[in-house]
């Protein structure tokens, strides 16, 4: 770190990407690379400082950073970084200040609670947002977290490509929220996950409800883990089945599907492949006769499939 740091001084050093996950940084080594990013940090485009302990004052500072004009950041990562609540604030304070070039960013797996994200949420309200990647995967978010957050996103609907909300507990309620995001047609989201969010069939009904009314941008869903039990499966099936949709990657794993909804499931499948490149129908419960016509389907020269998940 001394020596990254030491070449990172040099105002001709142009630097445009510096990714340092899982580095096990200590407090002190953070507080100096903070330092030399605000004197020298304006070409600086892309940030990765995943899965390390920042501690409150590197994250004050880091934070500090952020504000400072001269900082173009386009892509910031704090996954996996345990920031709490009151540095989640000075974070967010911070993005709020000066928002207008960031891009993507991923805060995953620390712990705001829902009071972190409504403070987020109330940020993101703000039109000089240019956000088109969010992603908040295993953040402690609720049912109230969630209304906040859509809220917001529904006054800036058009920018964002990929909501990443995955191991959240936004049961039901917090995903008839999310549709009803889904269904403005201004909403542009190309990448949407919410595995492990404790949907079931009500839920994913709802879900389906709203892709169904504006399916043509989304390209990747994920709500594998969830139990989307026989009238979930039989609505995404008639979403898959739909010409409008043009799906590339579709995953299922983990959602207890029945042979009797997985023949509906492969039927809407088989009637509409030519988008498909990745499916994932790992951990369910089709038996041999549902293998087989999956198997059959795929004998058709319009899949397109590069991927295919299928483990018992």
């Amino acid at each position: 770190m001394e020596k990254l740091t030491a070449m990172l001084k040099d105002p001709q050093y142009r630097l445009e990407t510096l990714r340092l996950s899982d580095c096990l940084v200590k407090e002190n080594e953070w507080d100096s690379l903070v330092s030399v990013l605000k004197t020298n940090s304006s070409h600086l485009k892309e940030l990765d400082l995943s899965n390390n302990n920042l501690k409150d004052s590197a994250v004050e500072k880091l934070s500090a950073w952020l504000k400072e004009p001269q900082c173009r950041l386009e892509t910031l990562r704090l996954s996996g970084c345990l920031v709490k609540e009151k540095e989640w604030n000075y974070l967010v304070s911070a993005l709020e200040e000066n928002p207008l070039h960031l891009k993507e960013l991923d805060l995953s797996m620390n712990h705001p609670g829902d009071s972190g994200v409504i403070r987020l949420s109330a940020g993101l309200k703000d039109p000089r947002w240019r956000l088109e990647k969010l992603k908040l995967s295993g953040c402690g978010i609720t049912e109230d977290g969630c209304v906040s957050l859509v809220s917001a996103l529904k006054s800036n609907p058009s920018q964002l490509k990929e909501l990443d909300l995955s191991h959240n507990d936004l049961n039901n309620s917090g995903v008839k929220m999310l549709s009803a995001l889904l269904k403005d047609p201004q909403c542009r989201l190309k990448t949407l996950r919410l595995s492990g969010c404790e949907i079931t069939e009500k839920g994913g009904g709802s879900l389906v409800s709203a892709l169904k009314s504006n399916p043509s941008h989304l390209i990747e869903l994920d709500q594998s883990n969830n139990v989307l039990m026989d009238s979930g499966v039989k609505l995404l099936s008639a979403m898959l089945d739909d010409p409008q949709c043009r799906l590339e990657t579709l995953r299922l794993s983990g959602c207890l599907v029945k042979k009797e909804n997985w023949d509906s499931l492969v039927s809407a499948l088989i009637a509409n492949p030519s988008h498909l490149k990745e499916l994932d129908l790992s951990l369910n419960h089709p038996g041999d006769v549902g293998l087989k016509l999956l198997s059959a389907g795929l004998k058709d020269l319009r899949w397109r499939l590069e991927k295919l998940k299928y483990v018992l």
